[in-house]
């Protein structure tokens, strides 16, 4: 099974890419730093600076319907910051 799951594309995370050339993904929650790193430096041919990782927590969503409010909750998931060393890029885009 991957470590690396999914990379994170926002707004904000393309102003960090372009700016200090760091990406974000979302990551088992078991793995650690050096197997991200690992992970990351085998699937995308190139050299991480650094990691830093955060553990996201599920937030209680309401909605209304026709018989009455539902309650749930969204899941819980551990994001990976990578930096990569001065040069290199990733281009997430290439695999869709």
């Amino acid at each position: 099974m991957s470590i690396v799951k999914k990379p994170v594309v926002s707004e904000k995370m393309t102003d960090l890419t372009e700016k200090l050339n760091r990406y974000a993904f979302v990551v088992d929650l078991k793995a650690n730093k050096v197997q991200i790193k690992n992970e990351i430096e085998k699937l995308y041919d190139v050299k991480v600076h650094s990691v830093k990782t955060m553990i996201c927590i599920g937030k209680t969503r309401v909605r209304g319907t026709k018989s009455g409010m539902i309650k749930g909750k969204t899941s819980k998931y551990k994001k990976a910051i990578i930096k990569l060393n001065e040069g290199e890029t990733i281009d997430i885009y290439s695999n869709i």
